[in-house]
C-alpha cells in the first residue's frame, strides 16, 4: 500500500457567521487521486486552501508523513512541495510559454542574466514528460488553445518539484476529448508517484480519474469511500443528504401557442446554418449538441449579440429585425449565459443590484428610485428562489457558484421575462444545487413562460425537455420528443452518425 504523504486532524476554519470546516480529517497517499466533493458551500475549496496555506485554521493539525507541519501563507505550502492547478488560469497571456513556467524563477548565468536557452530547454523538458512536447514554449500563451493552458499550468506547478498537487475544477472549460487528454496526464502523475487532490462537482469523471472519495457537507466530513464501493445514488445521498431518485422531475404540462420561432436562420460567421426551430408557452426545449456544434451561437443570434446573416427570428409573432439585446428583452425574453462570472453578474455588486440590473427602469420609469422598494423586491427574490446570503446587500463575489446562478435567474425574473434562454444552467454548480434549478426550471414552466435550454450535459438534456432538437456542424441534426430517443441514438446524431436530418 503507497504510504500516506498527507494528513489533517481535526481542521476547524470560521469566517464571519459561517464555519466553514468543523473538525475535518483528510488524509493523501503517494500515487493516487483522493477526490473532494460536496456540494457548493460544503467546504472542499477551504479545505483545500487549508492545505494549499491560503487559509490558516483556527483548530486542527496537519501532518507531511509524520511530521507536524504549519503553513502561515501559500508560500510555507509550496516550499514544502504542495501546489496547486486552479480552474481559472493564471498566466501571463504575453509571455510565452517557458516564461510562464519560470516565472520569476528564471534560470541565471554567471553574469546574472536569465538564460533563455535552459529556461527553454527545461520547459520542453517538463512538457515532454506530459507527452505535451508538441507545444511551442517560444508562442505567447495567448495564442494557446484552452486545453494547451490547462498544460502549461500543469508544467508550471511541475517545475516546483511537488510531492502534492492540488486540481481545482479542472475539466470546467474542457472538450470531453480534452479532458480525456488531461487524464491521461494526471494518470501518467500518478505513476510518478504524486499524490493528488482533485476537487470536482463532475460524477461521470471520478470512477475514470480517482481511486477514493471523501465527501463533505456543511462544512463536516460525511465519509471517506474507495471509488469501487459506491455508487452514484448513494454518492449524492452522501453529499446532498437525501434521495435524488428524482432528479429531473418534471410536472404534467400543456403547451399553448407559439411564443419563438426562428426560420433558416444563419450566423455570418458559418457557425449557425439555417436553423428552424419553434418554443412554445410553457415548454422546455433542450438544445444538445458537441461542443462547437453552434448551440450557444444560436442563442447569441436569438438574443441579439450578433447579427443574424440570414433568415428570420419571430417573437410571439413578431418579427424581429436589426435586433440587440435591449430590444430582444423588451420583447419579453431574458438569457442566463454559459458564463455566469463575466456576462452574468458584474461580482463586485451586491445581491439587490445584480437583481435590479435590468429591471430598475421599469419599477421606476422616472428619476427617483425607491430604496425601500428595490429592498423588498430583491428580499422577494432571495426568498422566493432560495439564494444563501446573508442579506441582499453581499457581493456576488461571495456567494457559491449555484448561488450566483440563482440572482442571475431573479434578474430576468424581476424584468418579467416570459421567455428565458438557459446556456449551460448548471455547469460548476453541485447536485444539490442543481436539483433547485431544475425544480425551478419546472416551476416557470408550469406558471406558462418558456424555456430553451443548451446543454453540454446529455442526462439533464433528456430529462428536463418537453422537446430536443440536435445540432451537429451548425444544423439541426434531429428533432425528437420527450422520451423518444434514446441517450445512445442522440449521441449518434450529435456525431453527425445517420444522416443529416430527421424528425422523430
Amino acid at each position: 500500500m503507497n504510504e500516506t504523504i498527507l494528513t489533517t486532524r481535526g481542521i476547524t476554519k470560521e469566517f464571519p457567521g459561517v464555519k466553514a470546516l468543523d473538525s475535518v480529517d483528510f488524509d493523501l497517499r503517494s500515487g493516487e487521486v483522493h477526490i473532494l466533493v460536496g456540494e457548493n458551500g460544503a467546504g472542499k475549496s477551504t479545505l483545500a486552501k487549508v492545505i494549499l496555506g491560503a487559509y490558516v485554521p483556527e483548530e486542527g493539525e496537519i501532518y507531511l508523513g509524520n511530521e507536524k507541519v504549519s503553513f502561515k501563507t501559500t508560500r510555507d505550502a509550496l516550499s514544502r512541495g504542495i501546489v496547486a492547478v486552479y480552474q481559472e488560469f493564471t498566466l501571463i497571456p504575453y509571455l510565452n510559454v517557458a516564461q510562464n513556467i519560470f516565472f520569476n524563477r528564471e534560470p541565471r548565468n554567471k553574469f546574472g542574466l536569465i538564460d533563455h536557452k535552459k529556461m527553454e530547454e527545461d520547459a520542453k523538458s517538463i512538457l515532454q514528460s506530459l507527452n505535451c512536447d508538441y507545444i511551442n514554449v517560444k508562442l505567447p500563451t495567448k495564442v494557446l488553445s484552452v486545453a494547451e493552458q490547462q498544460m502549461v499550468e500543469i508544467a508550471k506547478a511541475l517545475s516546483f518539484n511537488p510531492k502534492i498537487m492540488v486540481f481545482d475544477e479542472p475539466t470546467a472549460t474542457l472538450s470531453e476529448r480534452e479532458v480525456e487528454s488531461l487524464f491521461e496526464r494526471i494518470r501518467k502523475l500518478k505513476e510518478s508517484g504524486l499524490g493528488i487532490i482533485y476537487v470536482s462537482h463532475r460524477m461521470q469523471e471520478f470512477k475514470h480519474i480517482g481511486e477514493r472519495i471523501t465527501v463533505l457537507r456543511d462544512g463536516k466530513k460525511i465519509g471517506t469511500v474507495n471509488i469501487d464501493d459506491v455508487n452514484d445514488k448513494e454518492l449524492v445521498n452522501m453529499m446532498v443528504g437525501r434521495d435524488i431518485s428524482q432528479v429531473y422531475h418534471r410536472s404534467e404540462n400543456k403547451f399553448s401557442g407559439e411564443v419563438l420561432r426562428t426560420e433558416r436562420l444563419s450566423d455570418k460567421n458559418g457557425k449557425v446554418k439555417d436553423v428552424s426551430i419553434t418554443l412554445n408557452k410553457g415548454e422546455i426545449v433542450g438544445i444538445a449538441g458537441l461542443v462547437g456544434a453552434g448551440r450557444t451561437e444560436l442563442a447569441r443570434l436569438i438574443f441579439g449579440i450578433d447579427p443574424i446573416g440570414g433568415g428570420k427570428l419571430f417573437i410571439k409573432g413578431k418579427e424581429i429585425k436589426d435586433s440587440s439585446p435591449v430590444k430582444i428583452v423588451k420583447e419579453g425574453l431574458g438569457m442566463v449565459c454559459e458564463d455566469r462570472k463575466r456576462q452574468g453578474l458584474a461580482l463586485n455588486d451586491s445581491v439587490l443590484w445584480n437583481t435590479m440590473a435590468v429591471s430598475l427602469k421599469s419599477f421606476f420609469p422616472k428619476v427617483l428610485i425607491s430604496r425601500k422598494k428595490i429592498f423588498e423586491i430583491a428580499t422577494d427574490y432571495v426568498k422566493q428562489l432560495r439564494v444563501a446570503t446573508p442579506d441582499v446587500y453581499r457581493a456576488c463575489k461571495y456567494l457559491s457558484g449555484g448561488n450566483q446562478q440563482k440572482v442571475v435567474l431573479a434578474k430576468w425574473l424581476s424584468a418579467k421575462t416570459d421567455i428565458m434562454i438557459f446556456d449551460e444552467p448548471t455547469r460548476g454548480i453541485d447536485v444539490g444545487a442543481k436539483m433547485e434549478i431544475y425544480a425551478m426550471m419546472d416551476k416557470l414552466a408550469v406558471e406558462g413562460k418558456s424555456i430553451l435550454m443548451i446543454s453540454s450535459e446529455l442526462p439533464e438534456v433528456i430529462g428536463m425537455s418537453d422537446r430536443i432538437y440536435i445540432m451537429h456542424n451548425g444544423r439541426i441534426a434531429g428533432e425528437c420528443k420527450r422520451g423518444e430517443l434514446t441517450a445512445d441514438e442522440i449521441g449518434s446524431k450529435m456525431l453527425g452518425i445517420g444522416g443529416d436530418t430527421c424528425e422523430c
